[in-house]
């Protein structure tokens, strides 16, 4: 069965044909062949039972957030600022691109939004001042991945969703390996123009009158996490109830600074509504496709399989990891979380990992899908963005992150403390 769903599933995706519509057919078919419960007569039940959910309504309210952001311009003066403080290191102005990624994932929750804005303010810039292509979209496209990891996460809400963990834990959990990966990002960087230092484009200096003017950009973004983040550590607000507030505070922010208008407004909703749709109908769709594979005993034989094979609960975990890099290859990111987590998880939360630790390596590994071709989609914002240009330049350029990521998840595994430090001072 699994082989028939996974060559199926990358038949249609190969295809084109749309995730949600591939999720339900798919699961109509292996219920057909499969199932010993008709998926036809409880889809209703599993319709209401994937859409009912108080936290999803944080995922529309997220993405309207990072929408404001975009559309305000706010993001443009805050890359400006972080380029005044970062440009000096060996890279120039690459060390902008995944500095402002990082504060800027801090409030958007999405990597697809996070890549494209910090691709409209910063690919202007490397091609006037000749910085190479490569590296620069590469950089780019890596750094706009942090945008899942650091919270608050889209995505981190949909591990939560699918495996009831709590969001304000998985939240604590991502910010410090999201920090300390957007920190290799920059020393990476660093050594690889040290190395080769065409790649670096030319250095620019700014005067600490520059750089002290250029702090005020940074406050709105900053404000915004402060608001978000803080009130959910704190206790104040859930999920939910947060990224209501930084959406009100998104829009007082807007208005202060003269930036919005009833046109941005427009905009931000349509953008909101587009997107919601979209992840809202994949994990609909994801549902239904779990109803006919856990009633086909699909996650209870994998597990009796794994233990018959007597591999011990590492071996579990390297063999999980090595799924999820190759098909992280042909599978879009949502998809792929939607797919197998409820099938994954419950396998290695079950060998005694813990499920809040478990979510941000999953996070990671979805992270470096989203560079890897041929359907690595911050590979295709960066490169629709771009005017002209090969788009293998974009695929050369993001490989030396792809390396950073996979040494980043080594590390989460020998130190997974790292996720978890947080969430235990939550709960103390």
């Amino acid at each position: 069965m699994i082989i028939t769903a996974l060559l199926i599933l990358l038949a249609l995706l190969l295809l084109s044909v749309p995730v949600a519509a591939t999720l339900i057919a798919l699961a109509l078919l292996l219920a057909e062949l499969f199932s010993p419960f008709p998926l036809i007569n409880a889809m209703g039940d599993v319709l209401w039972s994937a859409s009912d959910k108080y936290l999803l309504i944080a995922i529309p309210l997220f993405i309207l957030l990072g929408e404001i952001l975009v559309r305000t311009g706010i993001a443009r003066g805050t890359y400006r600022a972080l380029e005044s403080w970062l440009s000096w290191l060996p890279g120039g102005l690459l060390h902008a691109n995944i500095g402002t990624a990082t504060l800027f994932s801090a409030t958007s929750g999405s990597s697809v939004a996070t890549a494209a804005t910090i691709g409209t303010v910063a690919l202007p810039q490397g091609r006037d001042m000749g910085y190479d292509p490569k590296l620069f979209t590469g950089s780019i496209a890596a750094g706009g991945t942090l945008g899942i990891m650091i919270p608050p996460s889209i995505n981190l809400i949909v591990y939560g969703f699918l495996t009831e963990t709590s969001i304000p834990q998985l939240f604590a959990a991502g910010l410090i390996p999201g920090l300390l990966l957007a920190l290799m990002f920059i020393v990476g960087t660093a050594l690889i123009c040290i190395w080769k230092p065409s790649l670096g484009g030319p250095s620019v200096s700014h005067s600490w009158g520059e750089r002290i003017s250029g702090l005020r950009h940074l406050v709105p973004v900053l404000a915004l996490f402060g608001i978000v983040v803080g009130s959910i550590y704190t206790g104040l607000a859930t999920p939910t109830e947060a990224a209501s507030l930084g959406v009100l505070g998104a829009l007082a922010i807007a208005a202060f600074m003269k930036k919005l208008s009833v046109g941005i407004i427009v905009e931000a909703l349509d953008g909101t509504m587009k997107t919601t749709g979209m992840i809202i109908l994949i994990i609909i769709a994801s549902y239904f496709l779990n109803f006919v594979l856990a009633s086909a005993g699909i996650t209870r034989e994998l597990t009796s399989f794994l233990e018959g094979a007597g591999m011990g609960p590492y071996s579990t975990l390297m063999l999980a990891i090595l799924l999820y890099i190759i098909l992280g290859f042909f599978i879009e990111t949502l998809s792929l979380m939607v797919i197998t987590i409820p099938i994954v998880a419950p396998i290695i939360i079950g060998m005694g990992f813990d499920p809040v630790w478990l979510g941000i390596l999953i996070i990671l590994l979805i992270e470096m899908a989203l560079i890897t071709p041929p359907v690595g989609l911050n590979l295709y914002v960066v490169q629709g963005v771009r005017e002209g240009g090969p788009f293998s330049d974009v695929m050369k350029g993001a490989m030396p992150y792809v390396g950073i990521m996979f040494l980043m998840a080594i590390v989460l595994v020998l130190f997974p403390q790292l996720a978890t430090f947080l969430p235990e001072l939550m709960k103390n």
